[in-house]
C-alpha cells in the first residue's frame, strides 16, 4: 500500500493527494497518518505547494465525509427505530436507545462532528450519525470542514517539517488507531453481552 500511496502522491498531484483522502474516508484502511505526512513531504522537496496540499486533503476529505452523511441520511431515524426493533442486540441498540441518542446529538452535534474529524477511526464513523440524526448540512459541513484543516494541517505540516523522518507520524499514530478500534470492538461486544439486561432498566 505504501508505494501505491506514494505513487499517488507524487505522481497524481493535489488530485491524487484529494482522491487518496476521499479513499481514506470511504475505505479506512487507507490512513491518512500514511498520506498527509508523506504528502507534506513532498511539498518539503519542492513537488507540490504545502497550502494547496492541505486544501486538496480537506476537499477529499470532505467528499468522503460527504458520502457518508448521505448514507446516514438515506438510513434516517425511523428506518434506523424499526432495525432497533427487529435485529436489536446486533446493534446493541433499541427503539428507546435511538431516541435517546437523538436528544444527545442534538445537544452536541457540532461538538461530536469537530472533534470526531480529529480522531482516527471516529473521523469516518461520525458522519452516520450526523446524517441519520439530520443534522443540518451546512452545520455538519462547516464543523467537518473546522476539524478536518485542522487534522489536516496537523499531519502535512508534521512531514513538511521532519522531511525524511516523516514517516515516524504514521508510527507514533498508528498504536493510536489501533487502541481506538480495539475500544469500539470491546464496548461493541460489552453492549451486545448485557443488551437484555439493559432492556429491563428504564
Amino acid at each position: 500500500m505504501f508505494d501505491w500511496v506514494t505513487k499517488m502522491v507524487e505522481g497524481g498531484g493535489y488530485v491524487g493527494i484529494a482522491l487518496l483522502m476521499l479513499l481514506e474516508n470511504v475505505f479506512p484502511p487507507i490512513p491518512s497518518e500514511l498520506i498527509l505526512p508523506l504528502a507534506g513531504f513532498a511539498a518539503a522537496r519542492g513537488e507540490h505547494n504545502l497550502i494547496f496540499v492541505m486544501l486538496a486533503a480537506t476537499v477529499g476529505s470532505l467528499l468522503g465525509a460527504i458520502f457518508w452523511y448521505y448514507i446516514g441520511k438515506l438510513i434516517g431515524r425511523e428506518r434506523l427505530k424499526r432495525w432497533a426493533a427487529r435485529h436489536g442486540r446486533w446493534l446493541t441498540m433499541s427503539p428507546r436507545d435511538v431516541d435517546r441518542t437523538a436528544d444527545w446529538f442534538d445537544r452536541h452535534c457540532e461538538k461530536a462532528v469537530f472533534f470526531g474529524r480529529m480522531i482516527p477511526t471516529i473521523r469516518t464513523l461520525i458522519s452516520v450519525p450526523a446524517g441519520i440524526y439530520s443534522m443540518a448540512f451546512i452545520r455538519f459541513l462547516s464543523y467537518s470542514f473546522l476539524g478536518t484543516a485542522i487534522w489536516v494541517g496537523l499531519l502535512a505540516s508534521s512531514g513538511y517539517l521532519l522531511g525524511q523522518g516523516h514517516q515516524q507520524v504514521q508510527i507514533y499514530l498508528n498504536p493510536i488507531s489501533n487502541l481506538i478500534v480495539a475500544i469500539i470492538l470491546v464496548w461493541y461486544v460489552y453492549r451486545m453481552v448485557t443488551f437484555k439486561k439493559r432492556l429491563t432498566h428504564p
